[in-house]
């Protein structure tokens, strides 16, 4: 009996396809060796060589990309970063897609521990020196745009399409695919969003804009404005 090779299977298949997209074999196996062996690795040793070797793998990188332990990427060609970027401890970059550019950071973006930026055929951009805390989620099926010098605090959700056709009875939730979208989601330069904050779908932000913990922006929220509560309301001006 023939046995068929792991490269023509369709459980190697489909993984090629979750994580890398329409790239050559070879590119696979060089990430896949660099991810196993390198991803783990602690210490300065660990974040030495994942500086060294990683940055060959996406679709830019700047200088000083610092990487931690055991993160993962998924579709790293269209990963680009900028100079300074940080990646924390067990963080994930995701940016899978069919027609999809990706996922863009700017210079010094911070990325905390255990927090996931991903997309599903979404676009994402994050500003120069955005700071993202631990245990954040960032979801895009649109496209999610952060402006430079924002601050999100940990355990916070932003969501840029994910809707559900709530009208469609005859498909179970579970069955369909999530993508609907009310439009993209922006967040103006210089905000702050404390912890715990979910921004729903659409729900831009204005500049210079605050966001009290465990608030819930269900819809756009103006510039210079100090926004509470579930759902968030604006109690007032910050100009």
């Amino acid at each position: 009996m023939k046995v068929k090779s792991v490269t023509q299977s369709g459980g190697f298949a489909a993984y090629r396809r979750l994580c890398y997209g329409p790239t050559s074999l070879g590119y696979v196996c060089l990430a896949e060796t660099l991810f196993c062996t390198l991803g783990p690795l602690p210490g300065a040793a660990g974040l030495f060589l994942r500086s060294l070797f990683y940055p060959s793998l996406f679709g830019a990188a700047g200088n000083k990309l610092i990487i931690g332990r055991n993160v993962t990427f998924r579709h790293p060609r269209k990963i680009r970063f900028g100079n300074n970027v940080i990646i924390d401890d067990n963080a994930m970059v995701d940016a899978k897609g069919d027609t999809n550019t990706g996922i863009t950071l700017g210079d010094r973006v911070f990325i905390g521990r255990g927090s996931i930026v991903y997309c599903k055929n979404g676009d994402m951009v994050l500003g120069d020196g955005v700071n993202v805390s631990s245990n954040c989620t960032l979801f895009s099926s649109n496209r999610l745009t952060i402006e430079a010098g924002v601050m999100i605090g940990g355990y916070s959700y932003l969501l840029s399409g994910g809707e559900y056709d709530v009208t469609d009875r005859a498909t179970p939730f579970a069955d369909q695919s999530g993508m609907e979208t009310k439009g993209p989601l922006v967040v103006g330069p210089n905000c702050w969003l404390g912890a715990h904050v979910t921004v729903l779908d659409a729900a831009s932000i204005g500049a210079n804009s605050v966001i009290g913990a465990g608030a819930v922006v269900t819809k756009p929220i103006p510039a210079d404005s100090l926004a509470l509560g579930v759902p968030a309301r604006v109690v007032r001006s910050l100009k």
